[in-house]
């Protein structure tokens, strides 16, 4: 059954956590769960991090489920026995709290978080891609025994940013890693999403519904900016957005027609000072529910 979440990142920014500084985390809470209306959220640096049955009470509160969280990788820096205890915490949490899947990316060497332009992000060779994925395919197996999917979020900044790394990286793992597809990290990354998402849509085990402007893309690429500068400058939108460039109708028509029945999640993070989080929130939630009746896929 398709559920709509978002992320709190809309509101309260957790790498640039001055944006949204002010956002009370009642408010966030408030707009998403009662005033638009989803049906779960994800994790968040407001949220409560080491007791998972506070968080789930928090958002309960306010008709939401906890959706699942981000975990950062270091398995080119770590061994694969270190990020299998790094990682158990939060599964401990994800599984407290009723979730499928367990949010991924390898962040040892990425350059999402640094003040360097995305052209200086990490690229591996074949051998690298090879020896990288074998790894991954060990903790998916990991979260697989514990009855969560480690679902992989390709992303800007990092060595699976592009459609050919996502490629190389898919035909690399093994069958327990699954795909978190991010329809803005495709096409910010150079891919058409609707053939990405055709191609892998059998390993799709998460999908974020995120939307770019392509003239603050071009600024980015023109002006060598860094991720977080492209956050700052709103590149980053929701779907229904006039300004943004992603087509969410062949995507969620893809995903009706091969049974996808997972959460699509809005998680466009831009500075809610310029862009009000629930004004851009509902006309992502209302566009999505729109086209998922359109396409069969609700």
């Amino acid at each position: 059954m398709i559920q709509f979440g978002t992320n709190p990142i809309a509101w309260a920014n957790d790498d640039d956590q001055t944006l949204g500084a002010d956002i009370p985390t009642e408010r966030i809470l408030t707009e998403a769960g009662r005033l638009i209306g989803f049906d779960g959220i994800e994790n968040g640096h407001r949220w409560p991090q080491d007791d998972p049955e506070a968080l789930k009470q928090l958002l309960a509160e306010y008709g939401l489920s906890f959706i699942s969280g981000w975990h950062s990788l270091n398995l080119l820096a770590h061994s694969v026995e270190d990020e299998k205890k790094a990682i158990q915490p939060h599964l401990d949490k994800l599984k407290h709290n009723g979730c499928r899947v367990c949010i991924v990316c390898e962040t040892s060497n990425s350059v999402q978080g640094q003040d360097k332009p995305l052209s200086d992000r990490p690229v591996l060779d074949a051998a690298q891609m090879q020896s990288f994925a074998a790894k991954v395919e060990e903790i998916a197996q990991y979260c697989a025994d514990q009855g969560i999917d480690l679902v992989y979020h390709h992303h800007m900044g990092t060595v699976v940013q592009s459609p050919e790394d996502i490629d190389a990286f898919m035909a690399a793992v093994g069958p327990a890693t699954k795909l978190l597809f991010d329809a803005g990290h495709c096409y910010f990354g150079g891919g058409v999403p609707e053939k990405v998402l055709a191609k892998h849509i059998g390993r799709v085990g998460h999908f974020h519904a995120k939307n770019v402007r392509p003239s603050v893309r071009a600024r980015v690429e023109g002006e060598g900016l860094s991720f977080m500068d492209a956050v700052r400058a709103g590149v980053f939108t929701v779907p229904g957005d006039q300004e943004g460039g992603v087509d969410f109708e062949p995507l969620l028509k893809i995903l009706a027609t091969h049974g996808y029945d997972r959460w699509i999640v809005i998680e466009a993070e831009q500075d809610p000072a310029v862009h009000n989080p629930l004004l851009y929130q509902t006309l992502g939630f209302h566009t999505l529910k729109r086209i998922a009746r359109e396409t069969g896929l609700v």
